[in-house]
């Protein structure tokens, strides 16, 4: 059985340190993701995190520098029963706000999305964030660019 390879694109959206994240839920609770999220053929990378930004938290933003990438492959992870034939490869971009825009909620959030939220740097490994070595990344990334590797292997 062939199974595709999805490219998603995500936005790491850092201010006064913290983080900007769509909330979510499912049947375990609360968790959080970085905005973003499939591209579409016939999209660039830019296109795609644009469009993604404004369905789910309202803005365009400001898109800089590729920092992570990071493989998704469902049938290693704890939600393999379901997600087993899942591969994602995610390319994480720093982004900004332009000045003096704020989020809200977005005109077409994904399915468990309920909102979004500012969550700081130091405080990420207490919630439950995806990819959970963001919690562990981010600070070293929001200190020094260069202190964070850049591919982040098949993690979740």
């Amino acid at each position: 059985m062939h199974h595709r390879v999805r490219t998603a694109t995500k936005a790491i959206i850092i201010r006064d340190g913290a983080l900007l994240v769509t909330v979510n839920r499912d049947a375990e609770g609360t968790y959080h993701l970085l905005p973003g999220g499939g591209q579409v053929p016939g999209e660039t990378l830019p296109q795609a995190l644009q469009r993604e930004c404004r369905e789910e938290i309202g803005v365009s933003v400001d898109i800089g520098d590729l920092v992570l990438v990071r493989d998704y492959i469902g049938a290693h992870h704890e939600f393999a029963h379901a997600e087993s034939p899942e591969h994602q490869l995610e390319l994480m971009f720093v982004c900004h706000l332009p000045d003096g825009v704020e989020p809200c909620q977005g005109c077409e959030p994904d399915g468990p999305q309920v909102g979004y939220a500012w969550l700081p740097l130091d405080q990420l490994d207490q919630h439950r964030v995806y990819p959970s070595v963001l919690a562990e990344v981010l600070p070293r990334l929001a200190q020094d660019p260069d202190a964070a590797p850049c591919y982040l292997g098949d993690v979740n």
